[in-house]
């Protein structure tokens, strides 16, 4: 009977069954204390009487726009993928276990200070109230969020989990003992190894006497939205927030601004253990004792069918961390630090900072464990932190690979302090950039000097973004907002600056005139040999380039040194000058072949194949020839182009269409005013329904920016809906 008396309750009814009265009368009175303006471009401008109200705001907000990736990036970083994905998912969910822990989550919580309880709380009530609001959206799993969620993620961002570069792969392997399978990898979506373009420029450099900042993730689409916060507590930030996320990632407020690109400073390593059986005891060795292997069972559920499955992994601890893979016969164990409550605090204190100095108060808590950090402030200080959590290390270990645990002299031994770090104040070059490159390089003459740091410190090299960016900046000296993101969009291919010599002379002095490669390639070299190197809609030499040097990546790849591995600099240098003539030839001669049975014509030009489409506003989109795209001159930053656009060939289609690259880009000057333009991947809205859901598309595919609303009059002046949460 209770049974069918559950049934004819309406939909509305069992929705507020999980939440209290006491919990939905508190949710109510709250929302009467914030405001949400929507503007033109649908961006959200929340004001609250408090921080926390504002929380509460954004969080509502950013579920009214696309809940379904809020609730996808919680159950990844919870570790249970597997509940909605299925089996595959399952060592996916196992690595995250045994690298975030949630029991430190909670009992983080319950120690927060106050203050972070108070936004912790809005966090969690602000997409629990949206839920009342909205019975008939059906969570995929995640049916009440709890406050220390969002303590789950490193350094308060969705970024890459850090494990000593052990993989996925490696994890199953080992605890299966499957030395075959392939699993299914998907991590967070996050800034992938495509990078990201952080630029600051001093007030020397700039046409107005101020200093500008340019923001440029490069991220998988649709994996931030645009929004501002305004509360009376002095919380006044605008900018980007990942998906679920209570804080201004990646913007500015009236002072400064701040820029991440992810950082490769190393801190997270593997330790090789040296392990016996001992009266049937598993042990390891460490500082001439062994020392028991500790076991625990972590219990994982997955989905099969319309039934949920559980299956209980024994896995193994080491005073260094978990043991998540072997090699070379030895055990591997990882020590990585992957959430803190105090990372949260300096991400949330960041936002409210009012300067150079305050900013770099923060800065000192020393728990941001993936970024570097680009800065400027309305004072005309610009700076740079690479990396900011690094642990101090034996200096004559090679942290770069597994090292001895079995002795002391691997113990991390503290912290560096922020002046230990590497780190730019206000460098007489008048310009700061990184893309994910070597900080020796981030501000041409007066950039830090290599020898004064330990290694592990810095383990990137330069790419070709870094190699264009410091060339634009350090050549320009009146810039304004305009003109930044111009340079922002030069879309140059660095990469060709030695295949394309290398090839054109092979071609001219190596091969005869009656060779049939020769006969066939006049036309395509005669293209590329006049080709300015630059990406664009219109041009075949793009084409031809992209598609030339995709195939030939597997032996640019395969590169070494004096037997070592080279970043990709150094291998396409190397690769340039050794290859022959048929190997460079016969492959461009390969793509002609395919572009010419694919379209038609091999004068296809790179707008004609390499587009933008959003059709289902989806996690995993899905692309259609025969429906609406947009061309795009941008292409991957792999090759040096500063806008990226990662497009790829998809099963069934014959364009490559974008997945990856420029998402919330923003220009922004500090003077007596904020002056900013911002341009947004495709637009506010995952809802195919909406506006909002392309209303950037066309913008954003030819770099065409909309002015910031950052004033109070100027956002009302464009209002398009004023509302209260759940009205």
């Amino acid at each position: 009977m209770k049974l069918i008396l559950l049934l004819l309750f309406p939909i509305s009814l069992l929705a507020q069954q999980q939440f209290t009265q006491e919990e939905i009368t508190r949710w109510q009175q709250q929302a009467k204390q914030v405001t949400i303006i929507r503007d033109k471009w649908g961006i959200p401008h929340i004001y609250g009487k408090t921080d926390a109200d504002c929380v509460f705001g954004l969080l509502y907000a950013q579920c009214e726009d696309d809940f379904k990736r809020v609730e996808n990036n919680y159950i990844d970083i919870l570790g249970r993928s597997a509940e909605v994905q299925g089996e595959k998912a399952l060592y996916n969910d196992l690595y995250t276990r045994l690298l975030i822990d949630s029991v430190g989550a909670k009992r983080d919580y319950i120690r927060s200070p106050d203050s972070l309880k108070k936004l912790l709380n809005a966090f969690a009530d602000g997409i629990n109230y949206y839920l009342y609001k909205h019975p008939t959206v059906k969570p995929a799993l995640l049916r009440r969020f709890e406050p220390w969620f969002h303590l789950m993620w490193t350094d308060g961002s969705i970024a890459a989990i850090q494990s000593g570069g052990l993989s996925i792969d490696e994890l199953k392997k080992f605890y299966t003992s499957d030395t075959t399978a392939t699993v299914f990898t998907k991590r967070i979506e996050e800034e992938e190894a495509t990078g990201s373009n952080g630029f600051a420029l001093a007030p020397a450099r700039t046409a107005s006497g101020n200093a500008i900042l340019y923001i440029n993730p490069h991220v998988s689409f649709y994996l931030r939205p645009e929004v501002h916060v305004i509360s009376e507590e002095g919380l006044n930030a605008y900018g980007a927030v990942t998906w679920g996320q209570l804080f201004v990632y990646q913007g500015f407020n009236e002072h400064c601004g701040w820029m991440h690109t992810s950082g490769y400073s190393d801190v997270a390593d593997l330790y090789a253990l040296k392990t016996l059986n001992k009266d049937g005891k598993l042990m390891y060795e460490y500082d001439k004792r062994n020392i028991p292997v500790m076991q625990r069972a972590i219990t994982l559920n997955y989905k099969d069918g319309d039934s949920i499955k559980t299956k209980t992994i024994n896995t193994w601890y080491t005073h260094h961390g978990p043991v998540m893979g072997s090699r070379d016969g030895q055990w591997l164990s990882v020590k990585a630090v992957n959430r803190s409550m105090k990372a949260l605090i300096q991400s949330w204190q960041r936002t409210k900072a009012t300067g150079f100095e305050s900013f770099k108060k923060s800065m000192e808590l020393l728990s941001n464990a993936s970024n570097n950090t680009v800065f400027a402030d309305d004072k005309g200080n610009i700076a740079y932190w690479h990396g900011n959590f690094i642990p101090r290390r034996d200096t004559t270990l090679d942290w770069s690979k597994p090292v001895d645990g079995s002795s002391r002299a691997s113990v991390w031994q503290g912290f560096h302090r922020l002046d230990q770090t590497i780190h730019l104040y206000n460098p007489a070059s008048g310009f700061i950039q990184n893309c994910n490159s070597t900080p020796y390089n981030a501000a041409g003459s007066s950039s830090p000097k290599k020898g004064d740091y330990p290694r592990y410190m810095a383990t990137e090299p330069e790419n070709f973004r870094g190699i264009t960016a410091a060339r634009l900046l350090e050549k320009a000296k009146k810039f304004t907002i305009d003109s930044m993101i111009a340079a922002g969009y030069n879309t140059t291919l660095a990469a060709f600056e030695d295949l394309i010599p290398a090839l054109v002379n092979g071609y001219e002095k190596d091969l005869s005139k009656n060779d049939s490669i020769y006969i066939k390639l006049v036309e395509p070299i005669s293209v590329l040999k006049n080709w300015d190197l630059k990406a664009g809609v219109n041009s075949v030499a793009t084409t031809l380039a992209i598609e030339w040097i995709q195939k030939l990546q597997t032996l640019i790849n395969q590169v070494r040194v004096n037997g070592k591995e080279v970043d990709m600099v150094t291998r396409v240098h190397e690769y340039a000058s050794t290859a022959s003539i048929s190997e460079l030839a016969g492959t461009l001669l390969s793509v002609v072949n395919e572009l010419t049975g694919r379209y038609g014509t091999w004068k296809t030009s790179w707008g004609t194949i390499n587009r933008y489409q959003r059709l289902t506003g989806k996690l995993q989109e899905t692309y259609d020839d025969n429906k609406p795209s947009l061309p795009v001159g941008m292409a991957a930053s792999t090759w040096g182009c500063l806008p990226s656009f990662v497009s790829r060939y998809n099963a069934g289609n014959k364009k490559r269409y974008g997945y990856n690259g420029n998402s919330f880009v923003c220009a922004i000057e500090f003077g007596k005013k904020i002056k900013a333009k911002s341009l947004l991947t495709g637009g506010e809205s995952g809802n195919p329904a909406s506006k909002h859901f392309g209303d950037q598309a066309e913008m954003y595919t030819k770099g065409i920016f909309k002015d910031v609303l950052f004033y109070k009059d100027d956002v009302m002046k464009n209002m398009e809906r004023k509302y209260y949460p759940g009205e």
